[in-house]
């Protein structure tokens, strides 16, 4: 598997509104296992991690023009362009739980 994990740095005020944006949509990327979105107990930066099958799915979400539409819409409700540390996860281990 192979992903990204993002430092993103919300606006003060915009919490919510950039919570419902990433609510509203939709989309699901090709070859996307998984995503979070983490608001740290003692960071102000949210912290988010984005999971895919492999790097080829990845990049092409990363290039693909809907992606950036939302990546634009993004933009409103962060202070800057986020963080990014891109990777292959070399372990992984999914809990069940009940």
């Amino acid at each position: 598997m192979y992903g990204t994990i993002f430092n993103i740095k919300v606006k003060e005020g915009h919490e919510q509104l950039l919570l419902d944006l990433f609510k509203q949509s939709e989309r699901v990327p090709k070859g996307m296992v998984a995503w979070f979105l983490m608001d740290p107990d003692e960071d102000k930066d949210w912290i988010g991690v984005a999971i895919f099958e492999s790097k080829e799915a990845h990049l092409s979400n990363a290039n693909d023009p809907e992606q950036g539409a939302q990546f634009t819409q993004l933009m409103e409700h962060i202070k800057e362009e986020p963080t990014w540390t891109d990777g292959t996860f070399v372990i992984s281990e999914i809990m069940q739980t009940g």
